[in-house]
């Protein structure tokens, strides 16, 4: 059992996480940042739910750009194969679950 709160998790490092659960090779992690993290696909399907903060999503689909504004309690689903980059607007907080070992 524990008790996490989000609010007052803030790493020395930008996309640093705090492990919270792995279950079954499933993690979630929570994030803080204030920067972009970098263009990338994950290794299998993600979920990445903005909970604090603003984030503009980046997400390739057919070779065409398109971006998305996630505020507090969105959440953004990448299947398989979506190239996306996150670049928060100030500081967030991001809860993210994904298989083990994800990039």
């Amino acid at each position: 059992m524990k008790i996490i709160r989000a609010h007052e998790f803030k790493p020395n490092n930008a996309w640093d996480s705090l492990p919270i659960a792995n279950m079954n090779g499933i993690t979630s992690k929570l994030h803080w940042t204030d920067t972009p993290y970098h263009w990338h696909v994950n290794d299998g399907e993600e979920v990445f739910v903005v909970l604090e903060g603003q984030v503009e999503m980046f997400y390739r689909t057919n070779k065409k750009e398109y971006s998305e504004t996630l505020n507090t309690g969105d959440i953004f689903f990448a299947s398989i194969g979506t190239e996306h980059v996150a670049h928060p607007v100030g500081e967030a907080r991001i809860l993210v679950i994904e298989k083990e070992g994800s990039v």
